[in-house]
């Protein structure tokens, strides 16, 4: 029975050992195999690997590229005016063996806390070289590719490789943003002003140029109708004179006609005259004085 119990227990060790003295590499890790804390080997190839159980360690490592955002950073430009940069970078481990040595057991999670340190020393420096307008407008391509390079170099000492750096946002701090807020509006203000000021100008000038040209049309209008008007009055009177001429008779008495048509109107018509007046000629007979 209790041999039974001993081979039972070797058996259950043997399995047990049997199983720890496999490991499986990922087509996307690295491996190192490491003796007592120091690195043997470093395993690049997927597949099923042996190694001796204790005694022998396995540290794995992602051979994809990992992302790094940053916290943010305040950076003063040249110029003096403090920025806020929030920026990330993407990186590989290049060399396993270099980053086992460089970052020990602290890993990938190390590793992050290291090349932030960098990035935020390099963003500080390339930064802190231009003016605020160069790090808001296109100009910081330039900047980014020059911090991801002397990030790089910076990095190789850890056995990675630092891929590509961006600044994702560069704002003013929190407490400079009411400041430049009003700024902006009163120089907007000011623009708004200057140009209700320029239309109001312009609309003067046109409403001017209107009033004149009504008054040049209307006078212009006017002098033609007195024109015409006057030509109509000549041709008149050439007509009233000939027949006047025709028939002195019949002028006469068409001109009594109208005088009592414009003396007789209104209903309370009042006339104080002679009953012998030229006046009443041809109300008393049907020839006036020239024709008796």
């Amino acid at each position: 029975m209790r041999r039974t119990q001993i081979l039972i227990g070797v058996v259950v060790l043997a399995v047990i050992a049997g199983l720890n003295s496999f490991y499986i590499v990922d087509e996307r890790e690295t491996a190192l195999r490491l003796w007592f804390g120091e690195v043997t080997a470093e395993i690049g190839d997927p597949g099923l690997y042996f190694k001796v159980p204790i005694l022998h360690e396995i540290a794995k490592y992602d051979d994809r590229i990992l992302p790094l955002d940053t916290k943010p950073l305040e950076v003063t430009p040249a110029d003096d005016r403090r920025l806020v940069v929030d920026a990330f970078a993407r990186w590989r481990i290049s060399d396993a063996t270099q980053f086992r040595r460089a970052v020990g057991a602290s890993g990938i999670p190390g590793a992050r806390t290291r090349i932030e340190r960098i990035l935020n020393a390099e963003l500080r420096q390339a930064l802190g070289k231009v003016d605020s307008g160069a790090v808001l407008s296109v100009d910081r391509v330039a900047l980014m590719n020059e911090i991801r390079d002397q990030a790089q170099n910076e990095a190789a000492a850890l056995g990675v490789q630092v891929i590509d750096v961006r600044i994702k946002r560069a704002d003013l701090p929190e407490q400079n943003l009411a400041a430049t807020y009003e700024r902006m509006r009163a120089e907007r203000e000011r623009e708004a002003a200057d140009e209700i000021a320029r239309g109001k100008e312009a609309a003067q000038r046109v409403r001017a140029q209107a009033d004149r040209t009504v008054v040049e049309t209307t006078s212009d209008a006017q002098k033609q109708a007195d024109i015409i008007r006057g030509e109509a009055d000549a041709r008149r009177n050439a007509v009233f004179a000939g027949a006047f001429g025709r028939d002195p008779e019949f002028f006469a008495f068409y001109r009594s006609l109208k005088a009592y048509e414009k003396s007789l109107q209104g209903s309370n018509s009042t006339m104080v005259l002679s009953p012998d007046s030229e006046f009443f000629n041809y109300l008393k007979s049907n020839v006036g004085a020239a024709a008796q």
